[in-house]
């Protein structure tokens, strides 16, 4: 159970499917996940959350095959910190979802 995550919800756009030199394949996405509640006045609230996703081998090509823009996914794996240092100089750090599993839940008309 430790470092475990577990998603429902939709990618945001196309998965960008790149080949790094050892050959292997990865597909970066992203994934919304929403969620509704009502405040202290009572008033429905909306609360969306960006997960970027990385799937590697065979889940970049399950990626690149089924997932488009507004596809319903569920994503299991774990959270991957890391930091680069952007054209400017800046450091940045970016947390992400290293997928071990993707479910399509959209169905291909």
């Amino acid at each position: 159970m430790r470092n475990k995550v577990q998603l429902i919800g939709n990618v945001g756009q196309l998965p960008e499917i790149r080949t790094i030199a050892d050959g292997k394949r990865v597909a970066n996405f992203s994934v919304s996940t929403t969620e509704s509640y009502k405040n202290a006045k009572g008033e429905k609230v909306t609360d969306t959350q960006w997960h970027n996703v990385v799937a590697w081998g065979r889940l970049a090509d399950v990626a690149e095959q089924f997932l488009e823009k507004g596809t319903e996914v569920g994503v299991e794996g774990k959270l991957i910190n890391r930091s680069y240092t952007d054209k400017q100089g800046t450091r940045r750090l970016i947390t992400e979802v290293q997928a071990n599993e993707l479910l399509v839940l959209t169905k291909k008309h």
